[in-house]
């Protein structure tokens, strides 16, 4: 099988990750801080093992995901339509995860600094990149707003889809924004995201239940004509 340009980028960031992780292992004290509160105090520890290896390890289940998903899917063609952008997520969320863990290293290493605010930029780039994929991508069964309506209609998947993309790189832009806001960054995550996510989800029921309005109305009519025929 002839490896894409991808297929190289996503493995040689997972051998870069594990390199890192096998390098800086007799530096990294035995419980690492792992896990921040809103506050930015740190409320987690993992052991030295699994704080370096974590995410190497997540990495490589999403390489599988990203190799097995567009095989499997009923509707592989409608993927292979987007794949280029359903490509460039799978990167996009491996580098998102590489800026985490290279944060994680640093402050166990001794360097303290604001995590909330450091993620800030990279999650608002992830959530603008998923408006886009939203935007591009193509009925199926795992990547996108999967709802009963969507997955029973490609009309009602290309309107909430459409309209998804713009929501979340909308959410994208408050999270950048809430850089400014410190003591509300918090909230400049969770209220955007959770809003399009609803918003959305009705959407697509509306959506649904107007264009099966308009069918049966469309069928009533063209009855009644053959009846007066």
């Amino acid at each position: 099988m002839k490896l894409k340009k991808t297929d190289i980028i996503i493995v040689s960031l997972i051998l870069f990750y594990f390199g890192i992780g096998i390098y800086l292992y007799s530096q990294m004290p035995e419980k690492m801080a792992s896990h921040w509160n809103i506050k930015g105090e740190v409320d987690g520890y993992l052991s030295k093992f699994w704080g370096l290896f974590l995410m190497p390890l997540l990495s490589i289940g999403i390489l599988l995901l990203y190799l097995i998903i567009p095989n499997i899917d009923p509707l592989k063609k409608n993927i292979e339509k987007f794949r280029k952008y359903f490509d460039g997520f799978i990167i996009l969320l491996l580098l998102f995860l590489f800026y985490l863990y290279v944060l994680t290293i640093f402050w166990n290493l001794g360097l303290k600094f604001d995590i909330g605010q450091a993620i800030m930029p990279a999650l608002a780039i992830l959530f603008y990149y998923c408006g886009i994929l939203l935007e591009k991508a193509k009925r199926n069964w795992f990547i996108g707003i999967r709802t009963p309506w969507t997955l029973s209609s490609d009309e009602v998947w290309d309107k909430t889809h459409k309209l998804g993309g713009k929501l979340f790189k909308i959410a994208g832009l408050f999270v950048l924004l809430g850089l400014f806001f410190k003591k509300y960054i918090f909230w400049f995550i969770l209220v955007p995201i959770f809003t399009a996510v609803i918003y959305i989800i009705a959407y697509s029921y509306f959506e649904y239940q107007k264009a099966q309005n308009l069918k049966s109305g469309k069928l009533k009519n063209k009855n009644n004509g053959q009846k007066q025929a």
